[in-house]
């Protein structure tokens, strides 16, 4: 692939965003990297920081000028309540795709998850195609930025990619996070054929691993050539030994959004997980 001129990297101070800093800068020329924090430390080659808030699309707008691509990875990282999402989450996410619009960007890359259909029990094993059923309000903003992506690609030529991560915390605690598991290795392999995947047009494609107990169906994204390396079935023993029996009602087991499906909406913090878990 030819090297980008500029690249755009929302959410630059999160963990996943830090682990995209190094491999996007020898993608692109220039990498401009942006977040709420003051700095996020020691620039990569090519590297440069910008402090905004994805709420003020002027400051997005002007980021955005000149770049060939955005990978966007910003946002409120749980369920919040509803306020406090749309700003971030969901003005948030407009600001981005209208900002690229208007600066003739060429395709966007979201961070979206699995929250989207965190509804849809994990036995019916779905395809990138299945119809949203979000768990959360913060679910219920990866649907508006996903709908939004199929708009302005069918309205206006701005091609989307949406990842939807089902859990890149970078450790396999649970029994849940035996199929869900996205490994740090192959959210940098999946990002990578998200940029450098010719023509994308709008597309969404489930951010797991190889696991053997993966419960999504990538089948329609195959086209990427998205091959995940890692297996989490390697953690399989220690994790199920201690595991207690499971109720076979609770949403929270058998529903794709785990803890999201079975939390009361709205309700900040309810979730305890790491930030980067879908």
């Amino acid at each position: 692939m030819k090297q980008l001129k500029k690249l755009v990297l929302t959410g630059a101070a999160g963990r996943l965003g830090g682990l995209l800093r190094n491999p996007l800068s020898a993608m692109a020329e220039t990498l401009v990297t942006t977040d709420l924090v003051d700095d996020v430390g020691p620039l990569h080659p090519g590297e440069t920081y910008v402090q905004a808030d994805l709420s003020d699309l002027a400051a997005i707008t002007a980021i955005c000028e000149g770049a060939d691509m955005v990978v966007h990875f910003g946002a409120i990282g749980n369920e919040a309540p509803f306020d406090a999402i749309l700003q971030s989450n969901i003005i948030g996410a407009y600001n981005v795709w209208e900002a690229a619009f208007q600066q003739g960007v060429r395709r966007v890359v979201y961070a979206s998850s699995i929250h989207a259909v965190g509804m849809h029990l994990k036995r019916d094993f779905i395809g990138t195609d299945a119809p949203h059923r979000p768990d959360t309000f913060y679910g219920l903003a990866k649907c508006f930025a996903e709908d939004l992506g199929s708009l302005y690609w069918d309205k206006r030529g701005l091609e989307s990619i949406h990842l939807r991560i089902l859990s890149c915390s970078g450790a396999v605690t649970n029994a849940r996070a035996l199929g869900s598991w996205l490994s740090d290795g192959d959210l940098v392999h999946l990002v990578t054929r998200a940029i450098d995947t010719p023509t994308v047009g709008f597309t969404v494609v489930y951010g797991v691993s190889n696991n053997d107990r993966a419960p999504v169906d990538n089948a329609r994204a195959s086209f990427l050539g998205y091959r995940p390396q890692d297996n989490a079935e390697q953690f399989a023993p220690q994790i199920l030994a201690k595991e207690d029996t499971h109720d076979p009602t609770d949403p929270g087991l058998i529903c794709h959004g785990g803890p999201f499906a079975a939390a009361e909406i709205g309700s900040s913090g309810i979730v305890t997980i790491n930030r980067d878990d879908g």
